[in-house]
């Protein structure tokens, strides 16, 4: 099921997120804190069913577990019942997209990954179209890696005044060149940035750029320089601030889709790195002798914490040395046993799913056979 466009067509609305417990600080002690991205997006309007309030310059918001989360830019509506987690991602703004990250890819080896399927739904189209919109919401025009979206009030500011003059809704969904459309017939996306100045207020960047008639009515600057009027502005000034104004617009055309991949996937990889610092098995490498053929034990550990577990898978990569007995998740153990001569040598390769997460975290264990 998709997202009812009409969702994204609640323009003309009061603001969408209020009347809700404020997420100043003065929370219980017992709320949690999740994170749009990574390195987080700023500036978003957020609502559960118990907090609300706007994402920080880390991109934190507050929750309590179970709770689902809706968000928006200003009075633009752009995600509503995404399940509230400790990281939560453009990935998950829609419905479609949420339920394919709950299947897992297979890997080469056998083994479950959401890597490959996380890349599979960054070739979704509304998610493409949304991320690009966001990036380009941000105060400066790059995004360098490491950083934050940064979507000031300025900006929502002058994004909530736009809003009812568009000719249509802004709709995700279309295609990427609908979207995109420029020229004489811009998108909705395309007015709405090119009614917002990412510059100080008293920017001349941010003024109306001089029409041809006031180029054209305005005097030639005379070829002698001792003969210019600095109070006058000439045609050629005209024409040199309306060019500069008009540079200064953003377009959808700035930023790609590949822009978009590109930034995504920092951002999720960032994330899986950050949950696979959390745990670690009890030891990288084991020896134990040809003539020690018991059942050995391998526990998944969790730093401050017990590893609690949704799943569980793991192989041998040379199964005629060591031999995998069983896993539980339950546990978070492995259990193997050697069969090979001194000299061989293994890797057990885990796979497991962390509660709370789609993200499946791999860890592998060197064991080698002695005399």
């Amino acid at each position: 099921m998709t997202l009812p466009r009409v969702f994204f067509a609640a323009l003309l609305i009061g603001p969408l997120l209020a009347g809700c417990s404020s997420s100043d600080g003065n929370n219980s002690s017992d709320t949690k804190t999740g994170k749009i991205n990574d390195q987080g997006i700023s500036g978003l309007t957020y609502e559960t069913a118990s907090q609300s309030g706007t994402t920080n310059a880390e991109g934190q918001f507050q929750y309590y577990p179970g709770e689902t989360l809706s968000l928006s830019v200003g009075d633009l509506p752009i995600a509503e019942g995404v399940p509230v987690q400790e990281w939560i991602t453009p990935l998950e703004f829609f419905p479609e997209t949420r339920t394919q990250l709950m299947s897992p890819s297979v890997d080469e080896e056998g083994l479950s990954t959401h890597v490959e399927t996380e890349q599979l739904i960054l070739r979704n189209v509304p998610l493409t179209n949304l991320t690009r919109f966001l990036m380009l919401l941000n105060w400066t025009a790059n995004i360098e890696e490491g950083e934050s979206i940064e979507i000031r009030g300025r900006v929502v500011e002058q994004l909530n005044a736009a809003l009812p003059s568009l000719t249509a809704p802004i709709d995700f969904y279309v295609s990427e060149a609908e979207f995109n459309a420029a020229g004489n017939a811009p998108s909705p996306a395309n007015q709405l940035l090119a009614a917002i100045c990412f510059y100080p207020e008293d920017d001349e960047l941010c003024t109306a750029p001089p029409t041809e008639d006031d180029i054209e009515t305005a005097p030639i600057r005379p070829e002698n320089e001792d003969d210019w009027d600095p109070d006058v502005e000439y045609q050629q000034d005209l024409r040199a601030k309306r060019q500069r104004i008009l540079d200064s617009v953003r377009s959808m055309e700035d930023i790609d889709a590949e822009d978009a991949r590109a930034y995504l996937t920092q951002e999720l990889d960032s994330i899986k790195t950050e949950i696979g610092k959390r745990y670690y098995l009890d030891k990288d490498t084991a020896e134990s002798p040809a003539s020690d053929t018991a059942i050995k034990q391998i526990k998944i550990r969790r730093i401050g914490g017990t590893a609690e577990l949704s799943d569980i898978e793991a192989i041998t990569t040379r199964p005629q040395d060591v031999v995998l007995h069983s896993y539980n998740w339950q546990t978070a153990e492995v259990e193997y046993f050697v069969a090979g001569p001194a000299g061989g040598e293994s890797e057990i390769v885990i796979s497991f799913l962390p509660e709370d997460t789609y993200r499946w975290v791999r860890k592998t264990l060197r064991i080698v056979i002695t005399e």
